[in-house]
């Protein structure tokens, strides 16, 4: 369950950077990287919240990118979109082979976000989605 006052005063916050930055455009088509975290998670509350009353009307396309670690699962981010009735898009990718079987990178953060960051900008465009949005902060913006 949702806590109703939380997700009013999320909604409030994500509202303003929104209008503040221009981030959503009539008609957008956002891909929301959702890995069942909390800020992907929290994100994808606020944007569907959104939808319900923001004024530039705009759809919402969660998207989980599987890694391809051992016993990755996708369960808490399936479950929050249903409850949201949302359909959450799961694609499958190699990044952890090549991060720590190909590469045997020592610190793979840096290769890891940018490879996750490519991949779900390529999974964005291929929904054919206007932008795309992972974590709080907006990873990238592209038009039509």
């Amino acid at each position: 369950m949702i806590d109703s006052k939380a997700l009013q005063k999320l909604m409030s916050y994500t509202r303003r950077a929104v209008d503040t930055y221009g981030m959503i455009e009539e008609g957008d088509r956002i891909a929301v990287g959702v890995s069942g975290g909390k800020d992907s998670l929290a994100l994808l509350c606020a944007l569907q919240g959104l939808t319900r009353f923001y004024p530039k009307k705009f759809e919402i396309v969660p998207v989980n990118l599987r890694m391809g670690f051992p016993n990755e699962t996708d369960a808490v981010s399936r479950a929050l979109c249903e409850e949201l009735g949302l359909t959450l898009v799961s694609l499958e990718s190699e990044i952890y082979s090549v991060v720590f079987e190909v590469r045997k990178e020592k610190h793979p953060c840096s290769l890891c976000s940018n490879m996750r960051r490519g991949a779900l900008h390529n999974a964005a465009k291929e929904l054919g989605c206007t932008s795309s949005r992972s974590g709080i902060i907006s990873t990238m913006r592209s038009k039509r």
